[in-house]
């Protein structure tokens, strides 16, 4: 088994060939400079003749043009500021066992310290270099002899908050045992230069990116072409140095904790399961309303115990539960918790940078009722809206029925539509055989000298039944409805993506003690979204699901609920339904209602009653 320092040996080597690469970078932008020296001195000893006059006066306009454009690589990359991970800072007020933990390890590991803690809503750790700096930071080593090579500054740790929350305090210690070890190979000044090289150069590709002015652009395009080309030279000899670093501190970390770092990966696992759907099924749905989670990391916890419980084999692993949590090394975990749920919102969905009226915190027990329920009615408002805007076809015709009684005639003139309050606040009566329902409208003015034939009725309320029977009898009504419903999502997006860069996020990002890398807040949230873009079938299945949904607990005596795996949940009689997707889409898809009249008479629901919508 290879030794720390085989590893570190290894990345220095790679590093010192990353730093030729600069030094070879250097030497060719100062050959042109050199050639005109020699032949000025040339010229000053004695006479070259003419053809060397001119080849002076070539060579000293090509060392002024070199020198001139190397001088503007170095200042990009020198006032570029590397792309930092977003991330809540940790102050050691704030965390003074953490930050105690954290230095026990270090001395145990013989590294140095981090420099600080900042935690990433994400199931990761990694140390950063956060000097801002292309060519480092003073360090320590100022003052001392000119000889003695300066010690860089230590990187931050960031460490992932899921991982407070779930894992137990032994647990995190070993999980950031190799983590912290990578203190030592970062102090080396050679591995710390190829380091700030790199990070240099990749921020100058990104200012270059971001040159839009035609001024400005030219010269920056010709950095970035540069920068491109040293990061392709450099590429695999810093790729293998941050190999061997790595493998150097895993190995100096095997002395510490090795029977719990196996557990600890295994969390790890667990973790980044229960997260993302965590994420995705329930943070997603509330973000797209305006109301944000303000407990995440507590709710990690919930959503883990209930995957242990569901997947055999996560089984056991919350018996760990009753051993102090890694979230204890805080002094107020609720405020990290919360400045974490924000910046979560920030990075997947796109969220404003602080709470305001269209953006505002929720916690898990108002969730179900603020944000499910919510949910599905505008979900819900929204199908009827687009279904109101469809064009009207008819349906198939039935023989009439004499016997039915009809209704005398109105003056529709006297007898305007009805809004949705006002036809939640009636229900319709079983309308004449032979006829649309009483919630289709009418597909023409009645002929004259028919008294059967009633006039236009009143504007559809909002009842399941009327969705059910205009996907049932119109072949073309759900591939309509899709592609509307399609477009009015994709309208509203655009519409709140146009006001959140209207607000501005920058000094907000500020205020909140959010670490941004440059240009990191610049129109580009969300950073990491969560899920593509949902098809207009799924959206059509999406609303009818929330339509059904509404009208279970507006006729049944159902209840919105929250599953921490699942997302929102309907509730009957305190147990959860999951038996409404197959119906749903055998109604979407096939156009077939059977199934799903079948479920809503099993649970009781009324279909042709008015449901409630926002």
């Amino acid at each position: 088994m290879a030794s720390p320092e085989t590893g570190v040996l290894a990345a220095r080597a790679r590093a010192l060939a990353v730093l030729r690469i600069r030094s070879t970078a250097l030497a060719v932008a100062l050959l042109p400079a050199a050639v005109a020296v020699v032949l000025l001195a040339g010229r000053v000893t004695g006479p070259l003749g003419a053809g060397w006059d001119l080849a002076c006066w070539i060579t000293g306009g090509l060392a002024v043009l070199s020198l001139s454009l190397a001088a503007l690589v170095a200042v990009v990359v020198a006032r570029a500021r590397p792309a930092l991970s977003p991330s809540v800072p940790i102050s050691e007020k704030s965390a003074p066992d953490l930050y105690r933990l954290v230095r026990d390890l270090a001395d145990r590991l013989e590294v140095p310290a981090p420099s600080a803690i900042a935690l990433t809503p994400d199931c990761d750790s990694w140390l950063e270099d956060r000097t801002h700096r292309a060519h480092g930071p003073p360090g320590r080593g100022r003052g001392r002899a000119d000889g003695e090579r300066r010690v860089p500054e230590a990187p931050v740790l960031v460490i992932g908050s899921p991982f407070l929350w779930w894992m137990r305090v032994a647990e995190l210690r070993a999980l950031l045992a190799p983590v912290v070890a990578g203190t030592g190979p970062s102090a080396h000044p050679d591995i710390a230069a190829a380091r700030r090289f790199i990070r240099g150069l990749d921020a100058a590709v990104a200012v270059s990116a971001r040159a839009r002015r035609p001024v400005r652009g030219l010269p920056l395009r010709f950095v970035g072409r540069v920068a491109r080309l040293l990061l392709r030279a450099g590429r695999d000899h810093a790729t293998i140095m941050e190999r061997a670093v790595a493998a150097a501190a895993s190995e100096r970390a095997q002395t510490v904790d090795y029977g719990l770092r196996i557990v600890a990966q295994e969390q790890v696992g667990l973790a980044y399961a229960g997260w993302d759907r965590l994420l995705t099924r329930v943070a997603l749905p509330a973000w797209r309303m305006g109301r944000w989670p303000s407990r995440l990391d507590a709710g990690v916890v919930s959503a883990l115990t209930e995957l242990s419980r569901r997947d055999r084999l996560a089984d056991g692993f919350a018996s760990r539960l009753g051993e102090r949590p890694a979230c204890d090394l805080l002094e107020e975990p609720g405020a990290i918790d919360r400045a974490a749920s924000l910046l979560a919102a920030r990075l997947f969905h796109g969220g404003p940078a602080e709470p305001g009226p269209d953006w505002s915190p929720v916690g898990w027990q108002q969730y179900p009722e603020e944000v499910v329920d919510r949910k599905w009615r505008l979900e819900a408002a929204r199908l009827h809206r687009v279904l109101d805007n469809l064009p009207a076809t008819a349906l198939p015709a039935t023989p009439p029925a004499t016997a039915a009684p009809v209704a005398p005639a109105q003056d529709p003139a006297a007898a305007p539509p009805l809004s949705y309050a006002h036809t939640a606040a009636r229900t319709p009566g079983p309308g004449p055989a032979g006829r649309p329902p009483a919630d289709e409208p009418a597909t023409g003015p009645p002929a004259a000298g028919h008294p059967e034939e009633r006039p236009p009725a009143p504007a559809p309320g909002p009842t399941l039944a009327r969705v059910i029977d205009r996907l049932t009898h119109d072949a073309c009504a759900g591939d309509l409805l899709a592609e509307r419903l399609g477009a009015e999502v994709e309208r509203e997006e655009r519409a709140e993506a146009a006001r959140q860069a209207a607000r501005g996020t920058a000094p907000q990002d500020a205020a909140i003690g959010v670490a941004w890398g440059d240009g990191m807040a610049e129109g580009g949230l969300p950073l990491f979204p969560l899920q593509p873009p949902r098809t207009g079938r799924e959206l059509l299945a999406d609303h009818v699901t929330a339509m059904v949904c509404c009208a279970a607990v507006d006729t049944a005596g159902a209840v919105p609920g929250l599953d921490w795996l699942d997302g929102p949940a309907l509730l009957v009689d305190g147990a959860r339904r999951c038996d409404l997707g197959r119906p749903v889409l055998s109604l979407v898809d096939d156009g077939d209602a059977e199934p799903l009249r079948g479920w809503l008479t099993t649970i009781g629901v009324r279909p042709e009653k008015p449901v409630r919508l926002v």
